[in-house]
Order: C-alpha cells, then structure tokens, then sequence
C-alpha cells in the first residue's frame, strides 16, 4: 500500500496528504473575547465548484479563558494544486443547543490549507474581523503532516507533594501534554481531568495515538505543564517537566519519576528544590485498528429502518405532507432513505434490510402500532434492496392510517433484539429512524439508548423538520443518561433535515450531503465498540472468502 504522499500505481493516484490543524485563540486589550465564558472555533471548507461553505468540524469547548488553546485537532487532505479555502468561526456557545445560529458571535477569519502550511514553521497568526468596530484579537494556527504511526498508548500518572496553590484548600491539578516543533515551539496534544482537593493526585489513564504525541519521532521532546485549576479559568502553574515517548515506553521504574519545576520559584529562591514530583504508573500501546480494517476483515453493517407514521407528518394525499405521495417527485422520507441506504448497503452483503414503522394504526382492526414492519410480514420483516424498502414504504402509506403518538423506544428495543446475540464482531447493526422530530417518549427512548448502547449498535436519526429536543438524544458532549446511569458510548447521531434542503432545487447535492452527515459518526462508532469488547478485526478476505453476492458485482 502507498503510503501519504506516495505515488500510488494501482490507482494511478497521488493519495492526499493529511494534515494536523492545532487552533489557539488570542485576545486584544479591548478583545471581544472578554465576553467569551465557552469559546469553541467552528471549521468551515469551500467547495470548489460550488463555492458553498460546509461546516467540517468543531473544536471542544473552552470556558473562563481570554486565551483558550483548543486540544481537538482538524485532520485536512491536503492537495498541493487546489486552493482549499477555510474559514473559522469564533463562538461563545451560551446554551446546551449544538445549533450554531443559538450562539454568540464572536470574529472570524478565512485563509488557504497552503497558506498555514506555508507560513515560517507551519504556523499562522490571522486577525479575527466580523464585528465593526471591535478589537476581537487572533486566532493561531499550526499545522503539521501526521505520520503513518497508528499505534495507541494508555498512561496512567500520579503525583506527590506538588505545591499548595489554594488559600482555603490544597491543589485541584491537572495536567497538560505538549509536543514539540521543529521551530522549537509547543504544541497541545492532551489535557488530563482535573482532580480536586489534593497535592497528591491520581488521574484517570487515558488513551492517545502515538501519532498526536510525537509524531511517529519516539525522541521528540514532550512536555508536560502541571496546573491547578481554577474556576474563573486563571489557573495557576505549578510546575512543569519534559520527557519523551521512548522513555514512557519503558513502563513504570524510577526513570519515570519527574521533578516538577517551576522556572520562576527556582530563580528566586536558593533554597527551592522542586514543585512536587510526578510518576507514570502505567503505560501500553496497541495498533489503532481502522474502520477498513474490519470491513476487510469480514464485519458486515446490518441496516435497519425505521419510519415515523404519526398523523404530525401530515395527510399525505396533500402537498404539504413530507408524507406527500407524488407520482413525478420522491418525498422528504423517500429521498432521506434513498440517499441513506445506498451508501450502506455496500457494506452488507445479502442486502436485506428490516423495515419497520411506527405511531400509526393498523388494519383491520385499528390497532395503533410502534414497530410493524413494512413488509407485513412479523416473522420476516426483511425488505430486498433499497428499492424494496422503498416499495413497502409507500405500500404501507395507502394501507395504514397516519396516528401517534412519536414514541421511538419500542422500535429501538424490537430491533436491539436481533443485535444482543452478535458479540464477536462479526456483524455490526445500524438503525436509522426518520421522523418529524416530535418524540412523545423521551423517557422510554433515553432508558432504551443506555441499555442498547452496550451493544454493537449505532442510531442515526434524520429529522424532518428539527426540534431542539431530539439533540438530547445525541451525546457528542453530555453523554445520554437515565435514571442515574449513563450510555456506555454515544451511539446516536442526531441530523435536522431541513438544514440540507438545496434552495436551488439540487435534490442529488443536498441528499449526498445528508447521507454523509448522517453517516460520518458509524465507523468512529463501530470502532469504540470494538475497542470496548476488546475485539480485532480479522485477516482481509481473499477473493474466494467473500460472499457469493459480492463476487459477482
């Protein structure tokens, strides 16, 4: 295989480069960052055709800092002969909402991929505008090439002694890891939790590729800053050391023990010998396997779909129906499936899908149901091909009466059923659910998530339109909870149609970019459940070894 940047035979290609973005934040005397309590920079990239801006990515979320330094990374192709146009947003997200328009607008700024990797040591200063009249200050980048490295390491450290930096109480530390450039400068790669209360702490291990901590360079210098936290975001530094990946390799023994200084308390006091000490208790590295890795391997993703037949979508012999059945046109539900299902299919061999519907009443005798399947078949409720969901779906709209209310948990549990049996990797299942986005039983649907989230299982809903509670259900920050106990992982990706509507009447752009936002979750998904059940993928299948269906298409 080619490996970045290598000229690759087979394909006839150049494979695109991929580069690390590092974005920091830098206020002004009179910067309007002074108002900022929880800072994150949103990424958006230009389309070359188009020229339409699409979000990419976001940072984590920062608070009580004029200066934040943002450890999420954004990974870029770069291609040496396009211009890749970016812009990054500066927010002060004042609300749990993960929609943008909800936030406080705070500056940005527009530059090249080329631009940052060109600037004297990868690293670019770019003033934040968008505000009249303001200061807002400016936003750093730095940028680097990621090696090929894909391993993983899982550390765990403690300290002892570290200095008392609280008036009424002792320390809260935590710790902050930076690699070093070439130019001599730091990048932030980890920040550990903060323990409070203490000058001799424990911290949680925790996981890092190789790749974000040196680079694939095992005597690049690390360093790491030891801080206590303080709630307004001044916090205090403690101390700080340097060490290097090749000597966390070596384990626990007393090379691994590090005197915390502190440059300044050294300089003035004779007697000063360290601020504290820290020790690596633990350290382990592991091949980060890839989402390819295990579809070459074998694991097949089993689709299912679930449709919202509740009376809120609307009469669907109307127009203003996103049930609306029309002979020249697909509907809202039709081309959400549509786009969805033929970018997963491929990766299913016997390509049949379970089709389910739910909030409506069945014939004959009326009976309101949360999980029928549109094949009308309970004891086969499998659908060939998109195109046969496709065909159940509208044969269900003119036999079913459109009812309610929206509850999702009894679908979520049906489907888990099929999923509690498969635990070796084999098989991962997804479950998209499209809906009006007007759920009657958050309750249910919150206790139905923790109990399947143990399982190889991932839900992605496309809602047609949005409403803000459905993103209660999607734990990209605040993990889903019920009734004390939390999701084992985030398997919900929760997607507002309506944000994907192309005003200029471009169903296939608009469509393929709801697909890829539905998706974009399921491999970081598959590949935490992996990882959790301590599960490799298996050697790739010869020829011979795939299914009969695959080797004929």
């Amino acid at each position: 295989m080619a490996s970045i940047g290598e000229f690759d035979p087979l394909n006839n290609i150049v494979p695109a480069t991929k580069i690390e973005v590092t974005v920091s934040c830098r206020s002004s005397l009179t910067a309007f960052f002074v108002l900022c309590l929880f800072a994150v920079v949103v990424l958006y990239v230009q389309g070359i055709g188009t020229k339409e801006w699409r979000e990419f990515g976001r940072t984590e979320v920062i608070d009580n800092t004029l200066n934040p330094n943002f450890v999420r990374k954004f990974f870029l192709d770069f291609f040496f002969e396009e211009k890749q146009n970016l812009r990054f947003d500066v927010y002060n997200v004042d609300s749990r909402s993960s929609n943008i328009s909800k936030f406080d607008f705070l500056g940005q700024t527009f530059c090249t991929l080329g631009e940052i990797i060109g600037s004297a040591g990868g690293r670019l200063e770019k003033s934040l505008s968008g505000i009249p009249g303001k200061k807002l200050g400016s936003i750093i980048f730095v940028a680097e090439e990621l090696s090929n490295c894909r391993d993983i390491a899982t550390m765990q450290l403690c300290a002892n002694k570290l200095d008392k930096k609280d008036f009424f109480g002792k320390s809260d530390p935590f710790l902050v890891f930076y690699r070093s450039n070439e130019d001599g400068t730091f990048t932030i790669c980890h920040k550990t939790e903060v323990v409070k209360n203490t000058l001799n702490p424990v911290w949680q291990p925790f996981t890092i590729p190789v790749r974000a901590l040196c680079n694939g360079d095992y005597d690049r210098t690390v360093k790491v800053d030891v801080y206590d936290w303080d709630r307004d975001g001044s916090h205090d530094f403690i101390g700080e050391f340097t060490t290097s990946y090749r000597d966390f390799s070596r384990g626990q023994n007393q090379f691994n023990v590090y005197e915390v200084l502190n440059p300044k308390k050294k300089g003035k006091k004779k007697k000063y010998i360290n601020s504290g000490t820290v020790t690596l208790l633990s350290f382990k590295v592991e091949s980060e396997y890839t989402f390819v890795d295990f579809i070459r391997g074998g694991t097949q993703l089993n689709f299912t779909v679930a449709i919202d037949f509740t009376a809120s979508n609307g009469d669907p012999s109307q127009p203003t129906s996103l049930h609306y059945i029309n002979p020249y046109q697909m509907n809202a539900y039709a081309m959400a499936l549509k786009a969805v299902g033929e970018i997963i299919q491929d990766y299913d061999s016997d390509k049949l899908f379970p089709a389910y519907g739910f909030g409506a009443k069945l014939p004959p005798d009326g009976k309101i149901s949360h999980a029928f399947p549109l094949s009308g078949d309970y004891d086969n409720p499998n659908c060939v091909g998109i195109d046969g969901v496709l065909e159940a779906y509208f044969r269900s709209l003119r036999t079913v009466q459109l009812y309610g209310p929206t509850n999702f948990s009894p679908v979520i549990s049906q489907v888990a059923r099929s999923a509690q049996d498969v635990t070796d990797g084999s098989q991962y299942f997804v479950l998209l659910i499209i809906t009006d986005g007007v759920i009657s039983d958050m309750v249910q649907t919150k206790e139905a998530v923790v109990n399947v989230s143990r399982l190889d299982r991932s839900h992605c809903s496309a809602t047609i339109p949005s409403t803000d509670p459905m993103e209660e259900l999607d734990g990209d920050e605040i993990r889903v909870s019920s009734r004390g106990r939390f999701a084992e992982r985030d398997i919900v990706q929760f997607v507002p149609f309506r944000d994907y509507m192309d005003r200029s009447g471009n169903q296939v752009l608009s469509m393929a970019r709801l697909a890829k936002d539905v998706l974009a979750e399921i491999p970081e998904q598959l590949l935490g459940f992996m990882k959790s059940r301590g599960i490799e993928p298996r050697p790739a299948l010869s020829p011979s070894d795939l299914p009969e269906l695959h080797r004929h298409i």
